[in-house]
């Protein structure tokens, strides 16, 4: 273990906020914390069991500008299909990075045999803001299962690092961040102690899906939030019980977030432009949404 490792500032619980019959709990914005920069937004979606004969995710088509969704499928699958001819079915494990850039319309919904069957579902959901040379960006998706991620041995084996972007232990990420950000998620055993990377400068991203984690003396539970200082280059985690977190860290933009809806650009009048474009049909991109099992 590292002698010095960042320290908790802010332990945030998840409020809860469910869409439909979708238990969604939603740590970040969250009283006191609007973002952690460039990271803005994130749902958890589950765990829950749906039945056979479901209306599956509720997540039809929207537009979206000025940021990145990065989809993490932790248990059952999701269909994909934008304006820009991107479509996928991912199943558990895998991940799907989407750069709205300068505009898209997307749905997230269950495949045709999730909503026939049923089963297990929960989903991760983060909004990576751009800065604003990178907003009107073309758009760009990469979706990736999970035989495509490298799984790291961390901890002495008693944890893994799920790479999905950046570089960890001599390997990268199958996903190329326009900005830089490194995402992973982790799998920690009881008994884990391990040294998550946390370059000085950076802003960490660190959520515990399920179990609980300690941090010096500060304990972290599942559906929390924390938010760490710049204190030093590595954070360190010990799990007393099998634990999940979403981990990432990337450099803060510091310029001003002016959110509506699905967009996120930096003044008021780039929003109404965005609501403009949208209305005329400017992100209709290569044509009409592909039906994706739906």
């Amino acid at each position: 273990m590292a002698m010095t490792s960042r320290s908790i500032t802010a332990i945030h619980r998840a409020h809860r906020d469910d869409i439909a019959d979708l238990v969604t709990r939603r740590p970040v914005p969250a009283p006191g914390l609007e973002q952690v920069d460039p990271f803005l937004f994130l749902n958890h979606h589950g765990p829950q069991v749906y039945r056979p004969g479901n209306n599956g995710l509720p997540f039809g088509p929207h537009p979206h500008r000025g940021f990145e969704t990065v989809t993490f499928i932790l248990s059952g699958t999701l269909a994909h299909h934008d304006t820009g001819g991107h479509q996928s079915v991912i199943a558990a494990g895998g991940v799907q990075w989407m750069t709205a850039g300068s505009g898209l319309i997307h749905a997230e919904v269950s495949p045709s045999e999730f909503k026939r069957d049923g089963g297990p579902l929960e989903i991760l959901q983060l909004w990576v803001n751009l800065p604003s040379r990178l907003k009107m960006t073309p758009p760009r998706y990469t979706g990736v299962q999970a035989d495509g991620i490298p799984a790291i041995a961390i901890g002495d084996g008693l944890g893994t690092l799920n790479l999905v972007s950046g570089e960890h232990d001599g390997q990268a990420g199958p996903i190329p961040s326009l900005t830089g950000v490194f995402m992973a998620t982790v799998q920690l055993a009881p008994g884990a102690k391990v040294d998550l990377p946390a370059p000085a400068g950076r802003a960490v991203l660190l959520y515990v899906v399920s179990g609980r984690i300690t941090i010096g003396a500060r304990e972290v539970p599942e559906w929390h939030l924390a938010t760490l200082d710049d204190g030093a280059d590595t954070v360190s985690v010990s799990a007393a019980e099998d634990t999940v977190l979403l981990f990432g860290h990337a450099d803060p933009i510091g310029e001003p977030v002016v959110a509506h809806g699905p967009f996120v650009m930096n003044t008021r009048e780039e929003i109404g432009q965005a609501i403009r474009d949208y209305q005329a049909g400017l992100f209709n991109g290569t044509g009409p949404l592909l039906d994706v099992g739906t």
